[in-house]
């Protein structure tokens, strides 16, 4: 059986990769598949509060389930910031390369381990405003130097994962997925066993 699944996200990026990560067994929706769908404000203090705020509130305009994504990335050397400010780290009117240069600007002078650094992943899933569960992912690696590669979003192209040489941007999809926090968190919702009710 095919579910349908909201994702509670306005970023094209991010449902376009857990529509591939999930495949055909979910028919995956934007957002704009619920009319009127407002703006959640992330007023929570983790990944996952602010999940459960936007699947629960747009799980109460739909019949559906409602899947919503908090992720970010935590650098040590900076106390595990710009975590749930990732998206909006470089202030009013971020963008995906303006929060990459202020990363690199305050790692600056930043050597070797102390560049560690994590994306972590909280999937929460709702239906008719209750939560059903929450699914998490992780993965440790590094921050490097400069951009490279021209693949996934974000800060894709700084972070290489533990075990490998290429950045997320330089790996391809298929590697890029078994390794994400967003594949990890994701492989969880898909072994669920609450899809049976």
């Amino acid at each position: 059986m095919v579910e349908r699944l909201v994702i509670a996200t306005r970023n094209a990026h991010k449902v376009s990769e857990i529509r591939e990560i999930l495949g055909p067994r979910f028919l995956v929706e934007p957002i704009t598949a619920v009319p009127d769908a407002p703006e959640v404000e992330e007023t929570g203090t983790t990944f996952e509060e602010n999940a459960l705020l936007k699947a629960l509130a747009i799980s109460r305009l739909c019949g559906s389930w409602v899947a919503a994504d908090d992720s970010g990335l935590e650098v040590d050397a900076l106390g595990g910031a710009p975590g749930v400010y990732s998206a909006r780290f470089s202030g009013p009117g971020a963008t995906d390369a303006s929060n990459r240069a202020l990363l690199l600007e305050k790692l600056a002078g930043v050597r070797g381990k102390a560049r560690s650094a994590r994306f972590r992943c909280a999937i929460a899933l709702a239906k008719d405003g209750k939560k059903s569960a929450a699914f998490h992912g992780t993965v440790e690696g590094t921050i490097i130097n400069a951009e490279k590669g021209v693949g996934g979003f974000g800060y894709d192209s700084l972070f290489v994962p533990e075990g490998y040489c290429q950045t997320f941007a330089e790996l391809d999809s298929a590697t890029k997925h078994s390794l994400s926090h967003r594949g990890r968190a994701l492989a969880a919702l898909q072994a669920w066993s609450g899809w049976a009710r």
